[in-house]
């Protein structure tokens, strides 16, 4: 090549190093270099190291030097003027430029090979009819990349790759630089690809939820993007059993809580409450509300309520109140929050207090068919049957009158 050439394609390189937004980037930081001193007539496998998630690319470099020869650049360097791995096979410049200027006179024959297993079997036997690409023809020097997907040598979620050596001299010992640099694709390199993408997916079908879920796509959809925005899949594959279902749990309620159907996955949990309840166990009531809705911050105005008549019926009046109240200050115009204080100021002899609530409410509907005196009237019955103190129902009664 002449300097004129060689410096016009440096300029082109430089150029579209300025102008390019590349989707990647040469990853030095793991890239392999290690020189090798291979004895008269023998073989060596090279492992490269362990290679990122969402390599798309490699580079390599095989250089064979003279003995106290130095190699007058390195790949890392070379690599830094070129944007994307594209422009290293922009003709035979691009080769060229890869290649150092030091090179000995001794040649070697390389394998690659994309397993552990059949590297090592090449190490023993010398053959190469299972290596992903073979260098036949002796050399002193040579530079390729490998693209995932094209080279049967590197894969998507390749962790490694090996090289086989076999010296040429049958007589002085060889001394081998190899350097490989792999290119990692943005967005691969959070290691979310097809296959691992469908990993989720499974995930999300074997929910519970999913059978009841009307807008199966949309769900699916939100569940994956939802996992891939806060963790590589590295990260993901990694979180403790009990760590990953409680994510999984909460990527589920708020994807349903997208499409408004939030009830699928916390209603069971209300019905299971209710179900204690009505059995007598209140206080496991209380825990499966506290533990599950309150605990987790999925609990909405109305669980408020249903939690502060558990409180109620168990005659927790302090913490009824407080249940009650919060409610209110969620959602002031439920009634239900107004009436059931009225309750707790009766049975914790604030009788003013109560009657002012009612005198205030008693004239509107705490649902659409259910007028407050008749909700009152059903809540003191329920009283009377658990054995509270009935002494004052008659003064609210009259009120209500």
């Amino acid at each position: 090549m002449t300097v004129k050439i060689y410096l016009a394609f440096l300029s082109i390189v430089l150029f579209q190093s300025a102008i390019a937004q590349p989707d990647g980037y040469w990853d030095k930081d793991r890239a392999t270099s290690k020189e090798i001193i291979l004895g008269a007539g023998n073989r060596v496998v090279i492992k490269s190291e362990d290679l990122p998630v969402g390599t798309t690319e490699i580079v390599y470099r095989i250089t064979l030097l003279d003995e106290n020869q130095q190699m007058a650049n390195s790949l890392v360097s070379l690599l830094k003027a070129i944007p994307d791995p594209t422009g290293i096979s922009q003709g035979s410049a691009g080769a060229v430029f890869l290649l150092s200027k030091a090179s000995g006179d001794d040649k070697c024959k390389y394998a690659i090979f994309n397993t552990a297993s059949l590297a090592t079997a090449y190490s023993t036997s010398g053959k190469t009819d299972k290596a992903c690409f073979f260098q036949e023809t002796p050399l002193n020097k040579d530079a390729k990349r490998l693209t995932a997907g094209k080279s049967s040598c590197l894969q998507f979620n390749s962790e490694n790759i090996w090289f086989g050596f076999e010296s040429q001299n049958w007589i002085l010992k060889q001394r081998i630089v190899l350097e490989i640099v792999p290119w990692v694709n943005n967005k691969l390199g959070r290691g979310w690809n097809p296959e691992s993408k469908n990993e989720i997916i499974k995930i999300c079908n074997s929910g519970k939820v999913i059978k009841d879920v009307k807008k199966k796509d949309q769900f699916r959809n939100c569940f994956l993007n939802a996992v891939i925005e806060k963790y590589t899949y590295r990260e993901f594959t990694q979180l403790l059993a009990v760590e990953k279902s409680s994510e999984i749990e909460a990527f589920t309620l708020n994807c349903l809580k997208k499409s408004g159907e939030e009830y699928i996955l916390l209603n069971p949990i209300r019905h299971e409450a209710y179900r204690y309840f009505v059995d007598g166990k209140t206080e496991q009531a209380i825990q499966l509300l506290q533990r599950e809705l309150f605990g987790k911050g999925y609990a909405v105005p109305l669980d408020y309520d249903t939690l502060g008549q558990y409180y109620l019926f168990s005659k927790q009046y302090t913490k009824a109140e407080n249940a009650f109240n919060k409610g209110f200050a969620l959602d002031p115009s439920e009634l239900n929050f107004q009436l059931n204080l009225a309750h707790v100021y009766l049975f914790t002899d604030r009788v003013d207090e109560a009657k002012e609530l009612h005198r205030k409410y008693k004239s509107q509907n705490v649902l659409t068919d259910l007028s407050w005196k008749q909700q009152v009237e059903n809540d003191f019955t329920e009283f009377k049957k658990r054995g509270f103190p009935d002494k004052d129902f008659k003064k609210i009664l009259r009120i209500l009158d």
